[in-house]
């Protein structure tokens, strides 16, 4: 039981939560109320509705420009699009589809007018460097995501320039990223979002930011919206090095079941189904239903035994010319057995072959089940409300084993980490174009609300899955976070934007001990300022100037317990950098980039204790490119060079271990509407340190990867191959301390999980 004094803490947390929640919901209906009212007031724009002619599917984000008169913009998600009075035409654009001029006084009869735009295969003669959206990246993504093939959700973060994963926990659990001279772990300093759903879980048992995108069956992906940086204010925690939001499909093209069968007993099943039949013209409203089964044994020796399930069940509909409504349902399953990360001595001397396990009793299940309402209006000048409601049901249990018997030489070191989630959450934002005198500008304000209630994290040691030897830590967590943020763009010519932002958070976060019987709290107020400077010289060149502040929390069980330990320690940043259109057949794209992280203290889930980061600066350059070779032929190419390393430290001891160096990643696609499709990519990540003095080496890699696909109207087959020259590699690297059972002492060395071996799967596709 818990004493008076306890239950006064737990009241006042309680009544802490309560005002700060309110304040928050009367400010932001006061600032949405204020903004309505004036776009309403307003005069009344000329408004389109871009669909596809094959599907009748709205078209989101096309481009609509008239260079003569100064205006560019793009379609809402709803496929809308206003044109102010003073433009007479206009010419609407989007890749994957032809470009059609528009006379507007002969379309405008009614309300709005119906434009369809042809289906086709994406050419870079389609990028625009657009003035409406401050994304140097987005039309790269919009590209990458039509042509590129993709074996799961979470490979298509390999779409982010620069960005690698790596697997190292038997393919259930949430891969490791790499980003910008980040060993990023599972998503501390990235922000992951589906459909404007947080993918990031704060001070989760595993380790602090863990982002599964596993439960997000990748046929229904429609976009990747990615950037760098913490320059944006509607992004909040965990955006240091940049975020990646998948946006999933609104509407299905077409019904189709797809089977997959591949090496070391790999099976897959997928099926996409429209529940509402859709009738010729205008699609204004969907109802799909979408499934997943997963089977695989892996290429381990202990086979993995992964099963993983996904479902979803998404309703969007158009409520009028100016508002949409779309709910989504998803549930998601997996378990797994796991061979986790082996020691280099143990396979030179042949203890276990290089697919083999120490511990092969580590793995896991994970569950996450989610419910996510949006509602979005369109106000007649060109103003847009969203609101959203969302709630997650997660749960995750992992067993690891990394020191083996260095801490317990008789049953072993072998750990539970577990937790049982809830979240609840709201964002909503008020967005509108306006004019200040002649200067065109656009203003941004939104809230957003997110509670997690995370009963029973546990770290135990346990043997063999079965034992529960002792629980190291146990108790609950209940964190918020408030945020709010403004935004203000100003076209101030044809050639400059400028925007100016600012994004506050407020953290609350208490924690109930249970081996202690003891409650903590904590709170902070984190204040980011963020500008951008965006110069477009010609139509063909985009140069651009971003600075701005982010931050991610620390786990709440280090913020409550250890005084003076910061919640959330800022980072700051700064790109300069430019994209280039070459022709009509090359993009470009360059930037030399500047991050610098304040002091941080680590949860370190693994062990249960506080490890010190120390202040940190990483600075670089990204390059990309992307060519059209011929019809139907694309190459790409990204490289990334870092220099990331520890302050206030010796040189010589500055290295930050496992943060990339140098990265390279690219391809050559071929891609066609019917007949042969496919592809050859390759990925290589420079060897890096693994520890602070380059003593100890994460040797680097080349890998290459091939797909090829026949396809018709009404079925597709496709042979897709991982590591075609079957090279030996190593996918995750770490240097740790451990003791086999029959070593006297711990050694420290590279552990590492091996990356896949040759892997082929054969996939067949029908459409209806």
């Amino acid at each position: 039981m818990y004493s008076r004094s306890a239950r006064k803490l737990r009241s006042a947390t309680y009544n802490l939560y309560m005002r700060n929640f309110t304040r928050v919901c009367i400010y932001s209906s006061l600032y949405f109320f204020i903004g309505s009212s004036a776009a309403l007031a307003q005069k009344k724009m000329a408004q389109l509705y871009i669909l596809s002619e094959n599907s009748g599917v709205p078209i989101s984000s096309a481009f609509a420009e008239n260079a003569a008169h100064r205006y560019s913009g793009l379609t809402d998600q709803k496929g809308f699009i206003n044109i102010p009075a003073y433009v007479p035409s206009i010419t609407i654009s989007s890749i994957g589809f032809k470009s059609k001029d528009i006379q507007l006084d002969t379309v405008l009869a009614s309300p709005y007018a119906i434009i369809y735009l042809e289906n086709k295969i994406a050419s870079l003669a389609e990028i625009r460097l657009s003035s409406s959206s401050n994304n140097v990246f987005k039309s790269v993504s919009d590209l990458d995501i039509h042509l590129r093939p993709a074996n799961n959700s979470q490979e298509i973060l390999r779409m982010v320039p620069g960005l690698f994963i790596g697997q190292h926990g038997g393919g259930g659990k949430a891969e490791q990223i790499f980003l910008r001279g980040f060993d990023i772990d599972h998503g501390t300093d990235i922000n992951l979002s589906v459909d404007g759903m947080p993918v990031n879980m704060v001070s989760h048992a595993h380790g602090q930011g863990y982002a599964d995108l596993h439960f997000v069956i990748p046929e229904i992906i429609d976009k990747v919206n990615f950037n760098k940086g913490p320059y944006f204010a509607d992004k909040g925690n965990f955006t240091t090095a940049g975020f990646v939001d998948y946006k999933t499909k609104n509407y299905l093209d077409k019904n189709f079941i797809k089977t997959e069968a591949g090496l070391y007993n790999s099976y897959r099943a997928v099926v996409g189904m429209n529940l509402i039949k859709r009738k010729p013209g205008v699609t204004n409203q969907s109802l799909y239903v979408a499934g997943e089964s997963f089977f695989a044994d892996g290429f381990f020796e202990s086979p993995q035994d992964f099963h993983r399930l996904n479902g979803t069940l998404k309703y969007h509909g158009i409520l009028s010319s100016r508002s949409s409504f779309t709910t989504t349902l998803t549930a998601f399953k997996s378990k797994w057995r796991a061979s986790g990360q082996i020691p280099d001595r143990a396979v030179s001397d042949g203890s276990i072959g290089y697919f083999g396990a120490i511990d092969n009793t580590e793995g896991g299940r994970t569950s996450r089940y989610n419910a996510n309402v949006e509602v979005i209006t369109s106000l007649a000048n060109g103003g847009l409300i969203r609101n959203q409601i969302f709630f997650s049901k997660y749960d995750f249990e992992l067993y690891s084993n990394f020191t083996f018997f260095k801490e317990d030489p008789i049953n072993g070191d072998q750990i539970r980490q577990k937790e049982d989630r809830q979240i609840l959450g709201y964002n909503g934002f008020f967005q509108r174009d306006y004019f200040l005198g002649k200067i065109k500008s656009q203003m941004k304000a939104g809230v957003q609300v997110r509670y997690d209630i995370i009963n029973d994290v546990e770290l135990s040691r346990t043997k063999n899955r079965v034992e529960n030897l002792r629980r190291v830590n146990f108790g609950d967590v209940h964190e918020m976070n408030n945020g709010m943020y403004t935004s203000q763009r100003f076209s101030i010519s044809k050639q400059i934007d400028l925007t100016a932002a600012v994004r506050a958070d407020y953290l609350a976060s208490k924690y109930d001990n249970a081996l202690t019987n003891s409650r903590s709290q904590a709170d902070a107020l984190i204040i980011s300022p963020k500008a951008q400077i965006d110069f477009r010289p010609k139509d063909k060149v985009h140069l651009y100037l971003y600075t701005g502040r982010g931050f991610h929390s620390n786990d709440s069980r280090v913020v409550v317990q250890q005084p003076g330990r910061k919640s959330a320690p800022p980072a700051y940043g700064a790109d300069l950098g430019g994209i280039f259109k070459v022709g009509k057949k090359l993009v470009l794209q360059s930037a030399l980039w500047y991050l610098w992280l304040d002091q941080e203290f680590i949860y370190v889930g693994d062990e249960g204790i506080v490890e010190p980061g120390g202040k940190t600066e990483r600075y670089g350059v990204d390059l990309t490119a992307r060519l059209e070779v011929c019809n139907n032929l694309f190459a790409d190419v990204d490289v990334s060079i870092a220099n990331p390393r520890a302050l206030h430290v010796q040189r010589e001891e500055s290295f930050l271990p496992l943060a990339p160096r140098f990265t390279s990643s690219g391809g050559l696609t071929y891609k066609k509407m019917q007949g042969f499709n496919g592809s050859v990519r390759y990925r290589f990540m420079g060897k890096r340190p693994a520890n602070e003095d380059y003593s100890t080496v994460a040797k680097g890699y080349f890998v290459s990867d091939a797909a090829i696909f026949f396809t018709k109207r009404k079925w597709e087959a496709g042979l897709t191959i991982q590591n075609l020259f079957n090279v030996r590699w190593k996918e995750t690297q770490f240097e740790t301390d451990s003791r086999l059972k029959n070593e006297p002492s711990s050694i420290s060395e590279i552990h590492f999980t091996p990356g896949t071996p040759f892997f082929a799967k054969a996939s067949f596709t029908v459409f209806f």
